[in-house]
This record gives structure tokens, C-alpha cells and sequence, in this order.
């Protein structure tokens, strides 16, 4: 019964075979167009934590005051577990920065730390590894390919719903034309 749409069949009308012809592409466009849009946003990602994995580099940095011993109310998207600090590093220009970063609580002035920095010395966020680079990923892969499958599929949805619509027109109609005749023959 699943292929009823492929079928010679002398009921069969015009719009079933459009029908079928619209249920194979959506399917169709669903499964390749899922799966390409979804490999090339995970190679794009890929691509850019690659770059900014080899944009970062790991600098040592030292405290430049104690550190709180308490992290506060966390508005700054902080897991709680490390405080706000000022530390100094040695550019790659050899020129001394300082900024702010996180780092355990309670940490001495002149505890050595690690921070992470761009070409320029600037402090950048730590980039994530390898390993979650290809988590985050796949996870952009599945999400674009999945959204893509559902959209196509949507579409193809629609336009069996505007099909059915216009089926439904031409049977009111055929009944319009045919029923009065009809009537007349179960009543007589």
C-alpha cells in the first residue's frame, strides 16, 4: 500500500500523481539535504575553533593582589568556583599587560597562573579542546541537518495540505454539477 501513489489505477487523477511526485522529492531533498547541510556545518565549525585553537596561546601569568576569598553573586555567566583577579604577563613583544581573569579564590599575590592570549597579547577565552571542538561539532552538524530535514519536510507537508485543498474544491464542484441529478433518481 505504500507505493498506492505509483500504481496504474484507472481512479487514479492527476493530482495523486503529483502527489506522489511531491512526497519523493520532499523525502528525497529531506535525507540529502539534511545530511550535506549538516556535514558542511560541522566542517565549518570544526574549522573555526581549529582557528581559534591556533590563534590562543597559553601564557604564564602572575597575581598581582590577593585574590577574594569568596567568589560574589555571579552576573557574568561565572561557574561560581573561581573569582574575578588582576594578573601581569609578558607579551609576545616582550611588553608587560595586565588584565583580569579568573582564578581559584583565596590565591596569594604572585601565584603563577595561566591565561590565554592572541597574537597581540590581548587575553582571549581558553579554546576548548579537540575533543569538545569535535563535540561541538557534531552537534552543530545534527541540529543544522535536522533543521534542514524538518523545514524540507514542512514544505512538502504544505504542499500536500494545498493540494488536498484544491482537491476538495473540485469535488464540491464535480458535486455541485453531478448531485442534483443524483437526488432526482433516489427520490423518483
Amino acid at each position: 500500500m505504500r507505493l498506492w501513489r505509483w500504481r496504474n489505477n484507472p481512479l487514479r487523477r492527476r493530482s495523486d500523481r503529483i502527489e506522489a511526485w511531491i512526497v519523493l522529492v520532499a523525502r528525497v531533498l529531506a535525507v540529502l539535504g539534511g545530511v550535506l547541510v549538516g556535514l558542511a556545518a560541522a566542517g565549518a565549525t570544526d574549522g573555526a575553533l581549529a582557528a581559534q585553537r591556533a590563534h590562543a596561546y597559553a601564557v604564564p601569568a602572575v597575581l598581582t593582589q590577593q585574590a577574594p576569598k569568596t567568589p560574589q553573586a555571579s552576573t557574568d555567566g561565572s561557574d561560581g568556583d573561581t573569582v574575578w583577579a588582576t594578573v601581569r604577563w609578558t607579551g609576545p613583544g616582550g611588553g608587560a599587560h595586565t588584565g583580569r581573569t579568573q582564578v581559584e579564590p583565596a590565591a596569594a599575590a604572585g601565584t603563577r597562573v595561566t591565561v590565554w592570549t592572541d597574537r597581540t597579547g590581548a587575553l582571549v577565552d581558553e579554546p576548548l579542546t579537540p575533543t569538545e571542538s569535535a563535540f561541538q561539532a557534531a552537534a552543530t552538524g545534527l541540529l543544522a541537518g535536522s533543521g534542514t530535514a524538518v523545514a524540507v519536510w514542512a514544505g512538502g507537508r504544505l504542499a500536500r495540505a494545498r493540494l488536498d485543498r484544491r482537491r476538495l474544491a473540485a469535488w464540491d464542484a464535480e458535486w455541485e454539477r453531478v448531485g442534483p441529478q443524483w437526488r432526482k433518481r433516489m427520490t423518483g
